[in-house]
């Protein structure tokens, strides 16, 4: 997984490249807790991502939760069929904003 980070004012794109498993989602999860000091919204770019574990779901719960702690936005964009469907099954798009 390669991560690749936008920062413009208090607006935090966080492009991911590869899959987010069991390997990869404690460094998403470690990734997004040190960056998102004194950000208000963040993006997470999903063009590149190709599969998510529930591993990665956590990982996607846990940086909302951050986010709404802080009053803050979290958006997914970019997400392909397959990843939106896990999403949905989940239950996760009632809860996050999916561009």
């Amino acid at each position: 997984m390669t991560l690749n980070n936008q920062l413009e004012d208090t607006t935090l794109t966080m492009a991911i490249e590869g899959r987010i498993d069991t390997q990869t989602a404690p460094e998403l999860e470690a990734a997004i807790k040190e960056s998102i000091e004194g950000v208000s919204c963040l993006i997470l770019d999903f063009a590149q991502v190709g599969y998510i574990s529930s591993a990665g779901l956590r990982t996607v719960l846990t940086a909302q939760n951050w986010m709404d702690a802080k009053g803050g936005t979290m958006t997914i964009r970019n997400a392909g069929k397959n990843i939106v469907k896990v999403f949905k099954v989940t239950g996760f798009d009632t809860f996050l904003t999916l561009e």
